[in-house]
């Protein structure tokens, strides 16, 4: 058994599904297929009842569960320890993120980077990605974490991730009776109350280019600054929204109905990660990136995280990834 193997264990378990699964750890769906059975050959026993539709754990692969969880957290602190003792980084950072990215826990990674370097004094601001761009430009903020393609000019930036949006409505719902292909036109929505994000966060503005592609109109009825609202409002039938992929795998979002909307061109999530640290390779900023590209790689823990800061590759890594 090695860490790469418990991080696909981890992935598998928690999207119960292969090709997401190998989406999220960054690996194709073949490699990740082959790793798991390699594993449940090594272990003499299956880990994953497999159907067309779902993928479960078996009572073998709950039992493993907890042992992968703590050989990742145990190979984590190793590293950090060796970290904290070989580099002394003082100073501030000023990090900022918009709520609910869904592809990087952001409270963890600060806890991560504190755990390192504890003489760091860090300041976390949330706000909407259209706000943090302007922060990070300004030279308020070192590092951001950001939902948008929207702004970013030449600022240095990295994509994290992408990820589809669905639309979000109540149980009782019209559309979530009479929608069995669980897809719904964009013209069906036209005249439906909206309930979604201030202009400044960037699953607004892709929702408006959105209708704007289509030569439709929306109304939005509800304007919210937090997910948990956005959900809360939609269940008690105040309107309907449409969402990044993971929101509607929130907990929150039990009661609610995900519908997918047809897809637009050139309109998708997109979670980056802007800094000009990269040019900076002592300062606090620089110490946090490198840390991010551990937990997207962690089997390259010295090299960096992309080949450059306009690559726009797409790496995932269950280490930190978000699925609150």
């Amino acid at each position: 058994m090695d860490l790469r193997q418990m991080e696909y264990l981890l992935a598998v378990a928690e999207e119960r599904n292969f090709t997401r699964a190998a989406e999220f750890a960054g690996i194709s769906q073949s490699g990740l297929s082959a790793a798991i059975r390699s594993l449940e050959e090594e272990l003499g026993a299956p880990l994953f009842d497999r159907t067309t539709r779902r993928v479960e754990l078996t009572e073998a692969g709950r039992a493993l569960l907890p042992h992968a969880r703590q050989m990742l957290g145990q190979a984590a602190e190793a590293r950090d320890a060796v970290v904290k003792a070989s580099r002394e980084v003082t100073g501030s950072l000023r990090i900022g993120a918009e709520q609910c990215l869904g592809f990087v826990d952001v409270a963890a990674l600060l806890e991560r980077f504190h755990r390192r370097h504890p003489g760091v004094e860090t300041h976390f601001t949330q706000a909407g990605s259209h706000d943090l761009i302007g922060m990070t430009r300004s030279g308020d903020l070192d590092v951001a974490f950001v939902a948008t393609t929207r702004h970013l000019g030449a600022l240095p930036h990295r994509t994290v991730g992408h990820e589809s949006l669905v639309l979000l409505v109540s149980a009782d719902h019209p559309l979530a009776a009479g929608s069995s292909a669980g897809e719904v036109p964009w013209r069906a929505v036209e005249n439906e109350d909206f309930i979604d994000f201030a202009p400044s966060w960037g699953v607004r503005a892709l929702n408006d280019e959105a209708f704007d592609s289509q030569g439709l109109h929306r109304h939005v009825r509800c304007t919210v600054n937090d997910v948990h609202t956005l959900l809360d409002l939609v269940r008690r039938g105040l309107g309907v929204a449409i969402v990044p992929r993971h929101v509607a795998a929130k907990p929150q979002a039990a009661q609610l109905r995900a519908l997918t909307v047809p897809a637009v061109t050139g309109l998708e999530w997109t979670v980056s990660v802007v800094s000009s640290a990269w040019d900076r390779g002592e300062a606090p900023a620089a110490h946090l990136l490198e840390l991010l590209a551990d937990l997207v790689n962690p089997a390259a823990v010295t090299s960096p995280m992309l080949a450059s800061p306009h690559d726009n590759v797409d790496q995932t890594d269950t280490s930190i990834l978000a699925r609150s």
